[in-house]
């Protein structure tokens, strides 16, 4: 398989080299373009020489036959990784500027994108760079964060080029997973419900559906066919999925057990409201005082979708925890019966509800995976991921 690694003008443009090495040892066809701010750190005749390709670092230099070189390029590569990815190029791609051989090869590829952002702190906690960054993840490019730590311009955060074993991964993950979920049925639940107090309010929570909506767009992306069960949100359904609209618990409960014997894979990413008025008043309730609604629980959907469950069916619940996170999130794990629950601690300020990025725990009866903050979407195929290993056998158990 051909990949081609875009380099730009970046200090940390020497990494590339073990970038492009590493990327060789996994028996792939390596290509590189650079930029010409690239060209200042690094010289091309180093990825020439690894690579044993011609290096591009030009739009107007002559091809070797008659094809338009970067349609030609774009169209014969199987992923497109750019490392480093400077504020420069991210601004590039996020706003179609074609001004050079990589941003117009970007631009030209149907091929999966990933980019491995490197830049002073500052750059990176930009607000503008954050909405490139936003606007690539939602065109699908796959976003390898950078690490934190002292930077070459002597200051100290996120900006540093993520390792080059993570780069590594995140292409491989690209290039294996078109179909690796083909034949699976994937239910998946997000959202918040709503349970009526009267007319115009409802007892709710946080929840925007981003996560519930990542994994069913990452599911689909992989092959699966996905059935959306959603309580009220702001998105837009992924293209591909059934969608299922629903208001309350129960809408939800009758929904979920109605399409549960189609299922291979039941993800409960949604947050339910666990209770509900037993009485909503019929009229809006007007303000005179102190105000006292007698609550009562609602459906265990999670649970019961575990009591209903026919063999080889995998049940992934979700928890949301503010406290003693992991002990809870073990004790629901023990008492639901699910194959494995994705732990969120929802007390940390930036991720979890309402956020593009989110940190969680992934825990099964033998393990505790940690996966450090990154956006929704990544982490979306990282669960999947998780979710698919459970169907191999396991020979090694170990606390991760």
């Amino acid at each position: 398989m051909k990949v081609t690694v875009g380099v730009t003008g970046g200090v940390a443009a020497y990494k590339a080299a073990e970038l492009v090495r590493a990327l060789q040892r996994q028996a792939l066809d390596v290509h590189v373009v650079m930029t010409e701010a690239a060209q200042h750190f690094i010289q091309p005749l180093t990825f020439a020489s690894l690579t044993g390709h011609k290096v591009i670092t030009s739009l107007w230099e002559s091809g070797s036959d008659e094809s338009i070189e970067h349609i030609d390029a774009a169209t014969s590569t199987d992923a497109l990784v750019v490392a480093p990815a400077t504020a420069n190029v991210l601004a590039k791609f996020a706003q179609g500027i074609a001004d050079d051989f990589l941003a117009t090869m970007y631009l030209a590829t149907t091929a999966p994108v990933i980019v491995s952002p490197a830049m002073n702190v500052n750059m990176w906690n930009h607000p503008a760079t954050r909405a490139n960054l936003a606007l690539l993840e939602d065109r699908g490019v796959r976003i390898v964060s950078p690490d934190s730590g002292y930077l070459a311009c002597g200051m100290v955060g996120s900006g540093r080029l993520a390792e080059t074993e993570t780069i590594v991964q995140a292409v491989l993950d690209v290039l294996h997973r078109s179909n690796d979920l083909a034949g699976e049925t994937i239910l998946i639940t997000a959202g918040g419900t709503r349970e009526a107090i009267d007319p115009v309010r409802f007892l709710g929570n946080r929840s925007s559906g981003k996560m519930g909506y990542a994994l069913a767009e990452a599911a689909l992306r992989r092959g699966a066919r996905v059935i959306l069960v959603s309580a009220p949100t702001a998105l837009r359904a992924p293209l591909g999925c059934e969608l299922v609209s629903v208001t309350t618990t129960e809408e939800m409960r009758t929904a979920v057990l109605r399409r549960l014997d189609e299922a291979t894979i039941v993800i409960k990413a949604a947050a339910v409201a666990d209770y509900r008025p037993v009485v909503p008043s019929g009229q809006k309730l007007k303000r005179s005082g102190p105000l006292t609604i007698e609550l009562q629980p609602t459906e265990d959907i999670l649970a019961e979708v575990v009591q209903r469950r026919r063999e080889g069916l995998l049940v992934i619940g979700f928890a949301a925890e503010t406290e003693n996170a992991l002990a809870h999130g073990r004790d629901k794990l023990l008492r639901k019966g699910a194959d494995a629950i994705v732990l969120n601690d929802v007390s940390r300020e930036g991720i979890g509800f309402d956020s593009d990025r989110n940190a969680v725990t992934f825990l099964t009866r033998q393990t505790a995976l940690n996966f450090p903050e990154m956006s929704k979407r990544e982490l979306a195929n990282r669960i999947l991921e998780e979710v698919m290993s459970l169907r191999r056998p396991q020979t090694v158990v170990a606390e991760r």
